[in-house]
């Protein structure tokens, strides 16, 4: 397990009491009292020092090299019954953005989410979770799909932005990104989106226009991250932590703005932390939603996704 610096005197208990264990281990010294001790001490540490995140440090564990990326929730939701589907009938298959068909249950789903690698070769193939135009007219080709079937839509946003470059630009990124947002507002079908890491920007909202947005305790959701949010203001990546703060980009400021619908808790220590129990809790989260929204006719599904973001942004003096 990876530690990031707030996380310090975690580890340090954690050493703390592997050592203990093994002195018991290999040895006839009674250790079950300090270890017991420092157990508690540990839960105590774990606790005060969760409660109480930061939301540039909730940045950080959005971001943890161990947290789960889409695919892995996908396999342990859908088990054996997810296909993958590949291309966007014009240029290519972007790697970055991942979908197909899969199942919870008896009830199938259409998953589409960013994909990050997992170390330095899959992080290039993925593309670091960045999608090109062409990933966002594939996860549209497959929402068209599933509307023509009437299967429900998930998404998992988990992107740092759309990709950047020259070369997606020349080939409609902008384009790619509005006509996703304009078709997802219309789209005949029941949309789930689920912020399971970092929501940057357009690259989140290309996937994001859900009938309901669930965000995880430890992600973030905003136009822009922290670091390149300092780099305009102050011209330096040094303020990031006063940009996150300003932001409001954690899960409690966007729910409170009604940006998201509803927030899922995680394990203390974050998504990482038991990933066994992260997967049960949001494949329960989808299902719950899911059983929501399928009472509703085509008409008032639209209707109510409609509404909801023409109100974003509205206010009384």
């Amino acid at each position: 397990m990876e530690y990031l610096e707030f996380e310090l005197p975690i580890k340090e208990l954690e050493d703390q009491l592997d050592k203990c264990k093994i002195i018991g281990e290999e040895s006839e010294v009674d250790v079950t009292e300090t270890c017991s001790q420092i157990e508690k001490k540990l839960a105590e540490t774990k606790k005060d020092l969760y409660k109480n995140l930061t939301p540039w440090q909730r940045v950080q564990l959005s971001r943890h090299p161990n947290r789960p990326y889409t695919l892995d929730y996908i396999k342990a939701i859908c088990g054996d019954s997810f296909l993958e589907l590949h291309g966007d009938r014009n240029i290519k298959d972007d790697k970055a953005m991942v979908g197909g068909l899969g199942k919870i249950g008896d009830q199938s789903f259409m998953f589409i989410g960013q994909q990050k690698g997992y170390n330095t070769k899959t992080r290039q193939y993925r593309n670091f979770g960045m999608a090109n135009p062409e990933g966002y007219r594939k996860a549209l080709r497959l929402m068209k799909s599933a509307e023509k079937f009437g299967i429900p839509v998930v998404t998992f946003i988990d992107t740092p932005g759309a990709y950047p470059g020259l070369e997606a630009e020349e080939r409609g990124q902008g384009e790619a990104i509005a006509r996703n947002i304009l078709e997802m507002t219309r789209l005949e079908v029941p949309i789930i989106s689920v912020i399971i890491g970092e929501g940057a920007s357009g690259g989140a909202l290309g996937i994001g226009v859900g009938d309901k947005v669930l965000m995880l305790e430890n992600t973030w959701y905003s136009v822009i991250s922290p670091e390149n949010c300092s780099s305009i203001l102050w011209r330096s990546w040094e303020y990031k932590e006063q940009a996150a703060e300003a932001l409001k980009l954690t899960a409690s400021d966007a729910k409170k703005i009604k940006v998201v619908d509803e927030i899922i808790k995680e394990p203390v220590g974050g998504a990482h932390r038991d990933r066994a129990k992260t997967f049960v809790t949001v494949s329960n989260k989808i299902v719950k939603t899911y059983e929501a929204l399928k009472t509703l006719s085509t008409k008032d599904l639209v209707a109510q996704r409609m509404e909801k973001y023409s109100q974003m942004g509205v206010f009384k003096d």
